[in-house]
């Protein structure tokens, strides 16, 4: 049943880590204005009731993963440190001025590229420099990525001296045929010692990054890979499926042929094996792809219903706003998204120029935000309503009927006014998500523009 299910439903769909999704932004009714006038709003409502969110993309890296799909510039000369983290601060100074109150910092996550190609010194200087025009909130969560192979004991006692806390680190597969094809060699000794650096040291949750569907990983790749990682036991999992998307990404996603992928039913039978022994040693499944122990914060957020997905995936601190900083990073006011300049030479001279470095965005009107809150409820809570009407659309009827073949597969149940997924419904959520994409259905992409559901 499940492999025709797979058969059935894997088609390309969005991840909704936004809605409207990238592709569907309106970028001729947006403005750098319109997006200032977006974010105040949302500051003045919810900085001093929740505070905001800050992500931080940091682009370098020493050499090019193929499986990865971040916005990265490779490099090994460490000069370009300095001024990156200058422009940073002059992007978070512009953003000040915009608002009559100091922020609060909830939530600061350190993306990339490699955040730990920086120096200990230089994350230090980053976050003192951000820090010293904000307060931060009474419970925060500051987090980066880390790479195991180059993450330091002074990179960890330098961020856990400014408030970080939490660290995830990409393991991807512990195969070497699969790490030789993603060019990612990294042998378990560095993982686990940079998971064991990270707990002497203090932080109280790691986690760990694994991906099914990479080229030539078979099921015996899988097995071996999680059972290494249940003895880390690390707090939090992200384990989810390889995004192949060369034609968005270029050559970086070219390194292997497409006939050296999973099939859509091997990759749907590493997963279900990967969860299947995630469970038997007490990791809970968070919302899409993630997975907890009882004791870290993402599943007591999930437990008290307040779990979040944004462009930074599940996270367990909501906030109305966030801002990115640093080249290709998408802020989120609520009312609108926009992203900055994908280019460092064009970041640094929008900046130079003492303008914030947004190159394309959109602003939500009435109809997406509602469609907005059924996706979010549907990601972090597999379930939706419309009771009172507050969350009602003209196009509901419509929608219901699109669903009522899933429903027959016994993928959710529809109520008067609620849908719920069922467990089985759960790793076909993206699926439910898109019959509620009304951008999606009025008009389907010519080209595909996002990676396979399954």
């Amino acid at each position: 049943m499940l492999s025709s299910l797979v058969n059935k439903y894997n088609i390309a769909g969005p991840r909704y880590t936004s809605y409207p999704t990238v592709p569907y932004w309106n970028e001729d009714t947006f403005s750098l204005s319109n997006w200032k006038s977006s974010l105040i709003k949302s500051f003045r409502e919810s900085n001093a009731k929740e505070g905001i969110s800050l992500y931080i993309h940091l682009p370098y890296c020493e050499s090019l993963c193929t499986f990865c799909g971040c916005n990265k510039r490779i490099t090994k000369q460490h000069g370009v440190e300095s001024p990156y983290i200058e422009a940073v601060l002059k992007e978070w100074q512009l953003y000040l001025e915009l608002f009559d109150e100091k922020p609060i910092i909830k939530e600061l996550h350190l993306g990339g590229g490699t955040p730990t190609f920086f120096s200990p010194e230089n994350l230090t200087r980053l976050i003192k420099g951000i820090l010293k025009s904000a307060l931060v909130a009474d419970r925060y969560e500051f987090s980066f990525e880390g790479h195991p192979n180059n993450t330091t004991k002074a990179h960890l006692e330098a961020l856990y001296n400014v408030g970080f806390r939490r660290v995830s680190y990409g393991v991807q597969d512990y195969n070497e045929t699969v790490q030789k094809a993603i060019h990612r060699l990294q042998p378990f000794e560095n993982v686990k010692r940079a998971t064991e650096m990270a707990r002497d040291v203090g932080y109280t949750s790691v986690g760990h990054d694994i991906i099914f569907g990479l080229p030539f990983q078979t099921l015996e790749h899988v097995k071996e890979t999680i059972l290494k990682t249940k003895a880390l036991l690390p707090d939090r999992l992200a384990f989810y499926s390889y995004a192949h998307v060369p034609w968005i990404k270029g050559n970086g996603q070219r390194g292997f042929n497409d006939s050296d992928l999973p099939s859509a039913d091997l990759k749907r039978q590493q997963y279900e094996l990967g969860k299947q022994l995630l469970a038997e040693v007490g990791y809970h499944e968070i919302g899409m792809d993630h997975f907890a122990l009882q004791t870290d914060s993402l599943y007591k957020s999930m437990q008290n219903g307040d779990l979040h997905r944004n462009f930074m995936g599940y996270t367990a601190s909501k906030t109305q706003a966030m801002i990115g900083l640093g080249v290709s990073a998408i802020s989120d006011s609520w009312y609108g998204f926009s992203q900055n300049e994908k280019g460092i030479e064009a970041y640094y001279h929008l900046l130079n120029e003492n303008i914030l470095p947004v190159y394309r965005g959109h602003i939500l009107n009435e109809e997406d935000l509602v469609i907005r809150k059924h996706i979010l409820n549907l990601m972090c809570q597999f379930k939706t309503t419309w009771s009172g009407h507050s969350l009602y659309f003209k196009e509901l009827p419509e929608v219901l009927i699109k669903l009522k073949e899933m429903k027959n597969d016994g993928l959710l149940n529809i109520g008067s006014n609620t849908i719920e997924v069922t467990k089985e419904g759960q790793p076909f959520v993206r699926n439910i998500c898109m019959a509620f994409d009304l951008l999606l259905q009025r008009k389907q992409p010519d080209t595909q523009l996002f990676s396979m559901t399954v």
